[in-house]
């Protein structure tokens, strides 16, 4: 055997290595984007069914109805805002008007009831019309300028990056209404009817009781 067979032997070994080399290197890897918004990578394709990144980085919303941008779905998460307000109220009005040319996605909770008021004046302290929390802050009145400057410092965005498709969610009651089922006393018949056999009215039950300062 000649020398230089060795020699020949250990380039083809060399050029075998460095080939297969290659083909490591050319591997794919697949950036994958969990439901979360993290990011991971890995040399294994995800599954058919593994969630998949959307397109458009966006993320779907905690109603599950919407996508929104992620970066937006991000600070409506650390700093969500919700709005309360009553019908007949200009300041609400003026409030809701700012958040929806923001793009700001918020909660509305409506105040028509004394239960509302209730649980209003334990939230925020008063009953004062409107009122909102954005995060852990509490904003008793409209103010723009004051608004302004809490959705800034959430960085919000100036200008609205709602997505065309994006739906408000309706305005709710602060309390949930809760059924009224008839009672004993609301069928008592010992009673006596008044003078003419005209039927006594029943209690009536405001439905925008007084109380709320706009």
């Amino acid at each position: 055997m000649s020398p230089s067979h060795p020699t020949l032997r250990s380039w083809n070994i060399a050029l075998l290595l460095s080939i297969c080399a290659g083909a490591a290197l050319a591997q794919p890897v697949y950036r994958i984007v969990g439901p979360d918004g993290k990011v991971t990578f890995s040399d294994r394709a995800p599954s058919a069914n593994a969630a998949t990144a959307p397109s458009g980085n966006t993320t779907t919303s905690a109603s599950g109805a919407n996508n929104l941008p992620f970066a937006l779905q991000q600070i409506a998460t650390r700093y969500p805002v919700t709005l309360y307000t009553s019908s007949d109220c200009t300041p609400c009005s003026n409030a809701r008007h700012l958040l929806v040319r923001r793009g700001v996605p918020f909660t509305e909770r409506t105040i028509t009831s004394n239960e509302d008021i209730a649980a209003l004046e334990r939230l925020s302290g008063s009953t004062s019309l409107p009122f909102a929390t954005i995060g852990g802050q509490k904003l008793d009145g409209f103010s723009e300028t004051e608004w302004t400057q809490y959705l800034d410092a959430a960085e919000y965005p100036k200008q609205s990056q709602l997505p065309p498709a994006y739906q408000r969610p309706a305005a709710t009651p602060l309390v949930a209404v809760k059924t009224i089922e008839p009672t004993r006393a609301a069928t008592r018949t010992d009673t006596p009817p008044p003078a003419g056999g005209a039927t006594a009215p029943s209690r009536p039950t405001p439905s925008n009781p007084a109380g709320i300062r706009f």
